[in-house]
């Protein structure tokens, strides 16, 4: 399954930053724009991963969200 977040970069004098406002607290950085942008890849994964394991044999539920 591929899921699309929003990221929001940010240059900076060390290279740069880069967000997922979607997640809370789920930041990484590089050094280029494309290092950044893998990190953050890998960053979502693992919070998606850590939230796996923190719900396991909870009643979890889906909806439906149209924008």
């Amino acid at each position: 399954m591929s899921l699309d977040y929003p990221v929001i970069l940010k240059k900076s004098e060390e290279g740069y930053a880069v967000g997922c406002p979607a997640l809370p607290g789920c930041w990484s950085q590089g050094a280029t724009e494309a290092e950044a942008l893998q990190n953050i890849r890998v960053a979502i994964q693992e919070y998606l991963d850590a939230l796996a394991d923190m719900i396991k044999g909870e009643d979890v539920r889906s909806v439906t969200v149209t924008v």
